[in-house]
């Protein structure tokens, strides 16, 4: 299993606005084979944050969903409107070698 998990800073007036705007990429992305879990969310304490959690059944499901989000980018070219500026951001991908319930 793995694990991708980051953040995104974003101007804290416009916070809603960046994540509304990746609702259709988490409804593709939970449909893809070995997605488990795949979320963009607000952190409530920290106004501009937004947490990203990602679970893939295994890295080659990872991959797919990697090469699927480049090739539609490619397809679709510059952005018009550029959406909401990033202003930093941190992602990581863990692989995970063991799973159990918590406190097992």
């Amino acid at each position: 299993m793995l694990i991708v998990a980051g953040t995104f800073h974003v101007d804290p007036e416009r916070r809603d606005e960046f994540i509304r705007g990746r609702e259709a990429s988490m409804v593709t992305s939970r449909g893809e084979q070995g997605c488990i879990e795949y979320v963009f969310a607000a952190d409530p304490l920290v106004p501009g944050k937004v947490v990203l959690y990602e679970r893939w059944e295994d890295k080659d499901a990872l991959r797919a969903h990697i090469a699927a989000m480049t090739a539609a980018r490619e397809k679709a070219g510059p952005p018009t409107d550029p959406g909401v500026p990033v202003l930093s951001s941190e992602i990581m991908q863990y692989e995970i070698s063991a799973v159990g319930k918590l406190g097992s």
